[in-house]
């Protein structure tokens, strides 16, 4: 039986992982046959959420008694990996669609580690729900919005938007300029800080609606790669939430936060995989042109040359190194029982995300080198696609050299540095 496509990546999945896996197998052809579509256009294509949603992907890892699969971090990475052989974009978008089960996930499990009190915990326990029914029994796309274009010295992302309690609920005014899913996702999350409030400690999450009085688009951004992504963010004006779609309980968000086995919210590892997803597409691809074009001289296929096979020897390395480094962390921050603490997690996972996506990138390099101009350099091409695909892995979230920064500080001060600075 031919393995599934997730299998390159978890080799060892259980029947129930199997099984959800297949799920994602059957929406890939769907996806790969506008992939070069997205890229040309920018854009999302729209479809595909009607697409996902009916395979019962959207609540991948949401509990199958809020209607999910009842997936978990192996089932998103190798979800994103899958999908990123066939549409990177998508893959992208995806996973931050399912970051957003954390609000829902980690609310629950702080509940269950009594870090809200009796007063506290109703209103916790009714927000975790809403997000984890909107995405598993209702089927709905959600986007996730904090970050923000300001930036300080401390905190890799600032969170200036602001949420001012008034009668019956909240008013949000901000810029957010980074979420997958812009203007197509069903509804929006969205990260503020409460007014008066100048730390972590106010940060608070709202429901907003994606048509709601006073959101708007940002221009559309006219990226080199990760094109079909709806990334452009949007801009909340006097916008009203309902305080039954608020968690606004002051320190809610970092109690939830601890309940991470890793960075942030603790699925950051499946969203590098969507890169390693697009670098195994490639590299793939990249063979089966070396194995199938033949010298014009002789019945030699042109992978048969020392040159190409220098280069596909590099390829290897960089394929193999991000799959380690990759298969590495997961097991960190998904293993039964801890192999090591929260903060020794964290440290890797900084160097992790910049060693997969420079690996990436290096192996995309090398693919266009070994395709040559006949085959490696046309815009719309794989590899040119590719390539430009895994670019952006080099600065999403954070880059190489940052991260490298961060575990640094981390070894030394034994602590991790601020994820979010208010403003």
């Amino acid at each position: 039986m031919p393995k599934l496509t997730g299998q390159a990546l978890i080799e060892d999945m259980s029947p129930a992982e199997i099984a959800r896996a297949e799920k994602v197998e059957s929406v890939l052809p769907t996806l790969r046959a506008v992939a070069a579509e997205v890229d040309a256009r920018g854009e999302f294509h729209v479809p595909h959420v009607q697409t996902l949603s009916e395979a019962g992907l959207l609540g991948l890892i949401v509990p199958e008694e809020y209607g999910g699969l009842g997936g978990c971090l192996r089932d998103l990475c190798a979800a994103t990996f899958s999908l990123a052989t066939a549409c990177p974009s998508t893959a992208l978008t995806f996973f931050f669609h399912c970051s957003s089960a954390s609000r829902g996930l980690l609310a629950l499990e702080a509940l269950d580690a009594g870090l809200f009190d009796e007063s506290e915990a109703p209103l916790v326990k009714a927000f975790a729900e809403q997000v984890l029914h909107t995405m598993g029994r209702d089927g709905k796309w959600l986007a996730n919005f904090a970050s923000e274009s300001v930036k300080s010295e401390k905190a890799a992302i600032t969170i200036s938007t602001t949420a001012r309690a008034v009668d019956g609920g909240y008013v949000l005014n901000g810029v957010k300029s980074f979420g997958c899913a812009t203007g197509v996702a069903d509804r929006y999350l969205v990260t503020a800080s409460l007014e008066g409030h100048d730390t972590a400690a106010g940060l608070c999450t709202f429901f907003v609606a994606r048509d709601a009085q006073g959101v708007s688009e940002r221009e559309h951004w006219d990226a080199i790669g990760m094109r079909g992504t709806a990334t452009h963010g949007i801009i909340l004006e006097d916008v009203f939430v309902a305080a039954s779609d608020a968690l606004a309980i002051p320190e809610a968000f970092t109690r939830c936060m601890q309940m991470s086995r890793g960075s942030f919210v603790g699925n950051q590892v499946a969203g590098i995989a969507c890169y390693l997803g697009a670098a195994h597409s490639l590299y793939q691809y990249t063979i089966g042109q070396l194995r199938s074009k033949k010298f014009a001289d002789s019945d030699k296929s042109v992978g048969t040359a020392p040159y190409q096979q220098e280069l596909i020897g590099h390829m290897m390395v960089e394929l193999e190194t991000a799959s380690v480094w990759l298969r590495r962390q997961i097991d960190l921050e998904s293993s039964e029982s801890p192999i090591m603490s929260k903060d020794e997690v964290v440290k890797r996972w900084r160097l992790c995300k910049g060693v997969v996506a420079e690996a990436a990138f290096n192996l995309a390099a090398y693919c266009v080198k070994a395709c040559g101009t006949g085959g490696g350099t046309g815009n719309h091409g794989v590899p040119a696609r590719a390539m430009r695909d895994l670019c952006m892995g080099l600065v999403q979230a954070f880059p190489a050299e940052r991260g490298r920064l961060m575990a640094a500080q981390m070894e030394i001060e034994g602590s991790e540095q601020a994820q979010f600075g208010t403003r």
